[in-house]
């Protein structure tokens, strides 16, 4: 077995062995359209198998894995959304770590961006803990949900369009059914900021034209049922761009603070 199956008690774990399973592109957007919950739809994305590709690299990364982890078990399936259910916050990253997300089952967790992330969502009070390693470490978030453009870890980091367009679906329907608390949405570098921009516009929202570039701090105002909303831009903390100071502890504080002040407007 190449990933964790779905029910067998992994912590966190969404799905059940009867969670219906989309194989391509038509299934992926019937069975995000008729999940009326966020449990049931976090559960179908957590066993998709719409992307050959992705599902290929996920679970060759989930049986080879790194020589640093090679006692773990890796989770080798699909990222769901993570977060609260009536969240004020959202936060949009780009997909799954190889290492990072595949192996922990759990978005931004057991990576180096994942450790900027977090030590800067507890600075800054939308996370209880520092530090973010495994599902079921104790880790919460407040006020706040997070997710990512693309499910599943992709080959040197870089989703195909296709994968993009085929993941769209499960990301504008879990937009769509959290949108009545949210009040702020921040996108982690340009991918995601190009990936959100439809999901939006399907889950209702009215947005301005011509899309506005992204940019670190980027912040553009949005409305959906004429409740406004505010979408932050905010460079991805990939190890490059903190390696390089494209991106501090101090600009992601900054982002943060931000966030939380516009979702107490």
């Amino acid at each position: 077995m190449t990933f964790v199956p779905p029910g067998s008690g992994w912590p966190g774990d969404p799905a059940r062995p009867d969670t219906p399973v989309a194989h391509d592109p038509a299934e992926v957007e019937e069975l995000a359209e008729t999940s009326g919950t966020l449990g049931e739809l976090t559960a179908r994305q957590s066993v998709c198998r719409a992307c050959p590709r992705l599902v290929e690299w996920r679970e060759e990364v989930a049986t080879v894995k790194r020589r640093a982890f090679a006692g773990e078990t890796y989770w080798g399936r699909p990222i769901a959304g993570w977060g609260e259910d009536r969240p004020e916050v959202l936060i949009v990253g780009l997909a799954p770590a190889a290492h990072g997300g595949n192996r922990t089952g759990r978005i931004f967790t057991g990576d180096r961006s994942g450790d900027w992330l977090f030590a800067s969502l507890h600075r800054t009070g939308l996370a209880v803990q520092e530090t973010s390693v495994h599902a079921g470490d104790g880790q919460r978030l407040v006020g706040a949900r997070m997710l990512a453009a693309v499910r599943c870890a992709p080959p040197a980091n870089k989703p195909e369009p296709s994968e993009r367009t085929n993941c769209l679906p499960w990301l504008a329907r879990e937009v769509e059914l959290v949108a009545d608390s949210v009040r702020v949405i921040v996108a982690l570098g340009g991918f995601a900021w190009q990936a959100v921009w439809p999901a939006l516009r399907q889950a209702g929202y009215a947005l301005p034209r011509p899309r506005p570039p992204f940019g670190h701090g980027a912040e553009v105002e949005i409305s959906r049922g004429g409740t406004p909303a505010h979408l932050l831009g905010c460079y991805h903390p990939s190890q490059q761009n903190t390696f390089t100071g494209r991106v501090t502890a101090e600009m992601l504080d900054t982002l943060f603070t931000r966030a939380n002040a516009l979702r107490r407007l």
